[in-house]
Order: C-alpha cells, then sequence, then structure tokens
C-alpha cells in the first residue's frame, strides 16, 4: 500500500466531513429555541469551541470529545496509562477558548471485551488529567461490545463531556478581536490527539510511543491570564490545525511568523506530505493560541510562560486569509 500523502489519503476527508457536519448542523439547529426564557435555554450558536446555555447570571458551558485513532496507538503499544489525559484535555482545552472554567467531567469507554486491568490503566490518566483541570469526575459510562468495537483483543474507544462556567459578561466570544491585534502562541506536547490516521500510516512503529506522549492541559495558565488580561479570543489548535483560527470572527485574518516545528512533524513532512496539508492538520508545536491588544502582549507572556513556552507568532489582519510563514523550514503559504 502506497504512503498516504495528505489526510484524505489516509482515509479522512475533512471536506465531505465539514459537508456532513452540516447537513447534521442544518437539522438540530431548530433546538436552539427550546426552552427560550427559561434556564437551560441556549446562548449562541454552534460552531464555537464550545456550546452555552443560561444559567441565571452564569453561562454553562459544554464540550464533547474523544481521543480518536490514538487509541489505536496505545492498544499497539498495549499502554494505557495516558490516553485519560488526552480525554480530558481535548475537552478541558476547548472549554477555557470561550473564558469558561472546567467544572466537571463524564466519561464513555466503550470496550471489545471486559478488562480490569485497561480501565484501571485508563483511569490513571483520567485522575491525572482532572488533577491539571482541577475538576471532578462525577460520573461516566462503561459498555462492552463486541460486535462494534474492534481490536487485537483489546479494543476501546474513548470520549468524554465536560461542563465549564462562567458569568455571561465573561464570555470570550472573540467579536472584540480587530486588526493589529496580537497572536500568542503557546508550545504543544507533540502530536496531542489529532491526525493520527495519517500520522500512524506514515511514521513507523518506533514512533509510537512519542505520538503516545499526552495532549497538553492549558487550564491553569488560561484561566490565570483570562483573569489578569482583557483577552479577546482563543483557539485550540486541534483538528483542522490552523484553520481553528476561522472560527474566532469572520472576516478577519492572520499574517503568522510560526516556529520551526517539532521533529515528529518533520518526519511526516520528509515522508512526502505537502506543508500546507500539515498545518490544516496537526498543530506543528503550538497547540494553543491567544489574541491580545498590542498593550497586553508582555503581560500576557509573563503569565503564560511560568506554565509552558509561549511567544508572539503574529497579528491579526483585515483579509479574510492566514499568511504563514514557518522559520526554519523557510517556507511561506497561504491557508
Amino acid at each position: 500500500m502506497a504512503t498516504p500523502k495528505d489526510y484524505k489519503s489516509s482515509g479522512v476527508d475533512i471536506s465531505v466531513e465539514e459537508k456532513s457536519i452540516g447537513a447534521l448542523v442544518s437539522v438540530i439547529k431548530e433546538t436552539l429555541s427550546y426552552r427560550k426564557g427559561q434556564i437551560g435555554a441556549a446562548i449562541g450558536d454552534i460552531g464555537s469551541f464550545s456550546g452555552f446555555i443560561e444559567f441565571g447570571e452564569y453561562a454553562l458551558s459544554l464540550a464533547t470529545d474523544g481521543v480518536g485513532s490514538k487509541v489505536l496507538v496505545a492498544q499497539k503499544l498495549k499502554k494505557y496509562d495516558t490516553v485519560g489525559i488526552d480525554v480530558i484535555a481535548m475537552n478541558v482545552n476547548d472549554i477555557i477558548c470561550n473564558g469558561a472554567t472546567p467544572i466537571a467531567f463524564v466519561d464513555y469507554i466503550a470496550l471489545e471485551k471486559t478488562s480490569e486491568y485497561m480501565l484501571k490503566e485508563i483511569a490513571k490518566g483520567l485522575l491525572e488529567g482532572a488533577k491539571q483541570s482541577n475538576m471532578p469526575i462525577v460520573g461516566g459510562e462503561t459498555a462492552t461490545l463486541p460486535d462494534i468495537i474492534k481490536g487485537t483483543g483489546e479494543g476501546f474507544d474513548l470520549a468524554g463531556t465536560c461542563l465549564g462556567v462562567v458569568k455571561k459578561d465573561k464570555i470570550i466570544s472573540g467579536k472584540d478581536i480587530q486588526s493589529g491585534d496580537i497572536v500568542i502562541g503557546i508550545a504543544s506536547s507533540g502530536i496531542h490527539s489529532n491526525g493520527l490516521t495519517l500520522a500512524r500510516k506514515v511514521l513507523g512503529i518506533e514512533d509510537y510511543p512519542e505520538l503516545l506522549i499526552p495532549t497538553r492541559i492549558y487550564v491553569k495558565q488560561i484561566l490565570e491570564l483570562v483573569e489578569n488580561v482583557k483577552v479577546k479570543g482563543m483557539a485550540h489548535i486541534t483538528g483542522s490545525g490552523l484553520l481553528n483560527l476561522k472560527r474566532l470572527k469572520k472576516g478577519m485574518g492572520f499574517e503568522l511568523e510560526l516556529p520551526e516545528p517539532p521533529l515528529i512533524f518533520k518526519k511526516i513532512i520528509a515522508a512526502g506530505v505537502e506543508i500546507t496539508e500539515m498545518y490544516k492538520t496537526f498543530n506543528m508545536g503550538t497547540g494553543f493560541m491567544v489574541i491580545v491588544n498590542e498593550e497586553d502582549k508582555d503581560k500576557s507572556l509573563e503569565i503564560l510562560n511560568k506554565h509552558y513556552p509561549a511567544y508572539v507568532i503574529g497579528k491579526v489582519i483585515e483579509n479574510d486569509m492566514i499568511k504563514v510563514h514557518v522559520k526554519g523550514l523557510e517556507k511561506s503559504f497561504t491557508l
């Protein structure tokens, strides 16, 4: 079998996926009018990093996500004690994008066959992820589904849902973003939990331990930042890579100068994957982005760098495009 050169040839067609999701959303958008004028009424539209509902002077925030095909990496290595961190990270990092504090989590684990050992190992990661997020896990569901979940005797799927809370007047929607605002990037811990369908098929088994490095959790530093700085927008760089920035404010664009990507991404590029495909699929070393005023840049960097490396990567522009230059690789392109 030929080595895939993009996400589509690895089995994931983003354009088809977007159309399919659009078809789903077009139907369920009708539910946004339910509970109007009551506790639990929807706030805003579908499509942000998390959804909001009314709760008095507060808004409750909801996000749901899974670990995806990273479970196959864990299965291959027979190492299950970190994927619990991933499932929490993928959810809490979305919740904080809109300024909310994660306050509770529930998980869903589907198994090919019941395994006390596997569940105990997954629980270790869930515990660590919850600890890093300062958030209780208040319940969940475990299902044994041998006719659906397949593997080499240890097949499983892992997903979860996070609840967050924020005062209504503190919701960060991106509406205040203006041309000239500064974009700050925060380093990732590696490939995180997206694009694994492509990465697994391009890289060799010797790279699998690095693929299993858990997704970085940005909760503590972002909550400290929003308490001290006027943050105008935030993006969790997961599936679709830099295109996540387009979710912030329609009509605005970005001019970015990004750091040289870590070695794991260079290996995928060396296998023949195009640079633009890389930045539309992976985080490429920058797992989270924050937008602030120019005058808040230094204070923001001071706060963020207390936790993980953070750096100015560009600015907001008026043209609806993402212009990119990658240092080290000396590549320039527009998305």
